[in-house]
């Protein structure tokens, strides 16, 4: 759990706060729903990076513990590691990505 968390939660982490606020698609005329639009959009990005970052701080606390205590490790850990691997999927499927540099126009010839 320890390593899973550290291999795929923080990276993605990482990458969630790198791309935030960076936004595709189209954009609307109206500059006051494209606006309410942008900060509805970081909003949720940033409420989903708290998620991860709490399921994360909760998974390594909890397994380091049971490691070093040599306790069993209570069964909602297992559910919490599950949901933050999932979340941190979605999190660089979407918005964590990085984005392909435009191709430079050809030189004329």
């Amino acid at each position: 759990m320890v390593a899973g968390v550290l291999v795929v939660a923080l990276p993605a982490l990482w990458l969630g706060t790198r791309g935030l606020t960076h936004r595709t698609g189209h954009y609307s005329s109206d500059v006051g729903a494209d606006r309410v639009s942008l900060v509805l959009l970081v909003t949720l990005r940033a409420l989903l990076l708290l998620l991860v970052l709490v399921l994360s701080a909760v998974t390594l606390v909890s397994a380091v513990g049971a490691l070093v205590r040599d306790l069993e490790l209570p069964s909602l850990v297992l559910v919490f590691f599950v949901l933050d691997l999932l979340l941190a999927t979605l999190v660089v499927l979407t918005f964590g990505r990085r984005r392909p540099r435009p191709r430079a126009t050809p030189a004329a010839r």
